[in-house]
C-alpha cells in the first residue's frame, strides 16, 4: 500500500514538473518572438535613418525637398512641449494621489472616483484629442478661453491623458509605504503634512518616478491627440512662449512617413531614432533617480 502511494505521488511530481516546463517554455517562446520583433525593427530603422543623421538634420527646418528637410522646429517644439506638460501632469497627479490616499474619506463617493480614474487609463488617445480640441483649442465656444493651436493647448490636453497613468501609480506608490513608518513620525509630534512631505513622499518617489516617466514617455510618443487638435505638419518657426504654435516630432514622423518619395521615409526613420533617443534619456534619468532614492524597510 505504501509502495502505491509512493509510486502516485512520484507519478504526479512527475506530470507536475512537465506541465510547468511546458508552461516555462511557452513563456519563453513568447518572450523570444517578442524581442526578435523588436530587434527587427530596430534594425530596420536604423538601417533607413543612420546615414540621415547629419548636422544639417538637425538644423534645418522641415521642407518638400529630402535633402534640405530637417527636425530643427519639430524637436524644439516638442521639448517646449514635455517641458509643459511635465509640471502640469505631475503637480496634478502627485498632488490627486496624495489626497485620495492621505485626505479622503472611504465612502461611496471616493470609491466612485477612483475606478473613474482607472478607467480613465484605457480611453483611447483620440478621445482626448476630441476632448482638447473642445476646450483648449476652442475654449468651449467662448472666444477669450480659448487657447488656439499652442503649446499649451497641446500639453493641457495631453497631461489629460496621462494623468490616471500617474494618478494610479503615484497611489500604488504612497500605498506601499508602511504605516509603522507614518504613525512613528506621528508619535514623534510631526504634523500630517510633515509626514507626507519628509516621510511619504520621499519613500515613494521610485515608484512616482517610474509611473510618470511611462506616463510622459507616452506622451511624447504620441500623434493622434497632436493630429485632432490640429498641430501643424509643417511650421518654419520655433515657439517663443507657451502660446505660441508649434511643430511636434510624432506629427514630423507622421508627416513623413505619408510621403511616396522613399527619401522621406529615410528621414522619418531617423526621426524616430532621435526620439528613442529622447526616450532612452528620460528612462535613464528616472531609473538613476530610482535607484538614488530607493529605500528598503
Amino acid at each position: 500500500m505504501q509502495l502505491i502511494d509512493q509510486k502516485k505521488v512520484e507519478s504526479n511530481l512527475s506530470g507536475r514538473l512537465s506541465k510547468n516546463n511546458i508552461i516555462k517554455g511557452v513563456f519563453f517562446l513568447c518572450t523570444m518572438i517578442g524581442l526578435i520583433v523588436l530587434a527587427i525593427l530596430l534594425y530596420d530603422i536604423i538601417r533607413k535613418g543612420a546615414g540621415w543623421l547629419t548636422p544639417a538634420f538637425f538644423e534645418n527646418f522641415s521642407s518638400t525637398t529630402p535633402e534640405k528637410a530637417g527636425i530643427k522646429g519639430a524637436l524644439i517644439g516638442t521639448l517646449w512641449l514635455m517641458m509643459t506638460i511635465a509640471p502640469i501632469a505631475v503637480v496634478l497627479g502627485v498632488g490627486t494621489a496624495i489626497y485620495m490616499e492621505e485626505y479622503s474619506k472611504d465612502n461611496w463617493f471616493t470609491r466612485f472616483v477612483r475606478i473613474n480614474i482607472s478607467n480613465l487609463a484605457g480611453v483611447p488617445s483620440v478621445v482626448f484629442g476630441l476632448l482638447g480640441l473642445t476646450l483648449f483649442v476652442r475654449g468651449a465656444g467662448i472666444d477669450s478661453l480659448s487657447l488656439g493651436k499652442s503649446v499649451i493647448a497641446a500639453a493641457l490636453t495631453m497631461s489629460l491623458m496621462i494623468l490616471p497613468v500617474i494618478i494610479v501609480s503615484s497611489q500604488e506608490a504612497i500605498r506601499a509605504v508602511p504605516g509603522a513608518i507614518r504613525e512613528a513620525s506621528l508619535g514623534l509630534g510631526g504634523t500630517k503634512w510633515q509626514t507626507i512631505t519628509n516621510v511619504v513622499l520621499p519613500a515613494s518617489i521610485p515608484g512616482i518616478l517610474t509611473g510618470t516617466i511611462l506616463a510622459l514617455s507616452r506622451a511624447i510618443g504620441e500623434t493622434a491627440p497632436l493630429v485632432v487638435i490640429g498641430i501643424p505638419t509643417i511650421f518654419l518657426k520655433t515657439p517663443d512662449n507657451i502660446m505660441d504654435r508649434f511643430q511636434a516630432l510624432p506629427m514630423q514622423i507622421y508627416t513623413w512617413a505619408k510621403l511616396p518619395k522613399q527619401e522621406f521615409q529615410y528621414l522619418s526613420s531617423a526621426a524616430i531614432i532621435v526620439l528613442l533617443i529622447l526616450l532612452i534619456a528620460m528612462n535613464s534619468i528616472a531609473i538613476y533617480i530610482r535607484n538614488k532614492y530607493q529605500k528598503k524597510f
